[in-house]
């Protein structure tokens, strides 16, 4: 199965990496929503730093929907969902793949924009292992709850439009438990961080444990 898991992650990433979509697209517009954020607060340094982490996660959860639509765009593209239904692959396999290259994917975007975050909003952080482990946490559960919604949506005609109103609200415990705990690690709000984590691990627990198991009725009525 994690051969499988591999296979079709690296179909995935070297795709992505030949077309070079991700770096001239997605990258791009998830940078001009941090710049467009700035002039929205009016270049308010104070405000900035208060809401560096809401503003951070709204941004990356933007993005990831625009990965996630790329990503199945592939599949629909020559008859490629079907030959994938065939290929004797399992579908729990399928969705780890197709997961494990959206967490890369949005990895690498994430390390991006938080240095497009340091240099436009200027945040300090207090508790850097906090904030590691909720960017990873929350990765996890929006590039989990991402493939399954991505595959619900990809059988429909109007996939570009309706996956984002399917999949935001889904997103939403991801993004108030990420802000909440990034809030804590840049030391804006006095909450506990951890806990946050915690319901943040939680939630994410409950999206690839579903997706795994829902996949494949969703990939064979897609």
């Amino acid at each position: 199965m994690w051969h499988d898991v591999r296979l079709i992650a690296g179909k995935d990433l070297r795709i992505e990496w030949r077309s070079q979509v991700a770096t001239g697209q997605v990258a791009p517009f998830a940078i001009l929503v941090l710049v467009l954020f700035g002039f929205a607060l009016d270049a308010d340094t104070v405000a900035l730093r208060t809401f560096t982490g809401g503003l951070y996660w709204v941004t990356v959860l933007f993005s990831a929907v625009l990965a996630i639509q790329r990503s199945f765009a592939l599949e629909s593209a020559d008859g490629n969902r079907d030959a994938l239904r065939l290929s004797g692959i399992e579908p729990a396999a399928i969705f780890f793949g197709k997961a494990t290259a959206l967490v890369v994917q949005l990895v690498l975007l994430e390390v991006l924009l938080g240095a497009g975050v340091a240099v436009l909003y200027g945040p300090s952080v207090e508790d850097f292992p906090l904030l590691v482990a909720t960017a990873g946490v929350a990765t996890i559960g929006v590039a989990a709850a991402g493939t399954l919604y991505g595959v619900l949506a990809a059988g429909l005609r109007v996939r570009e439009t309706i996956l984002p109103i399917l999949l935001l609200p889904v997103l939403a415990p991801v993004l108030i438990g990420a802000t909440r705990a990034f809030d804590d690690a840049l030391g804006t709000v006095a909450v506990n961080g951890w806990n946050w984590l915690a319901l943040l691990g939680l939630t994410a627990v409950v999206y690839v444990a579903f997706g795994a198991l829902a996949f494949g009725v969703l990939l064979e009525d897609s």
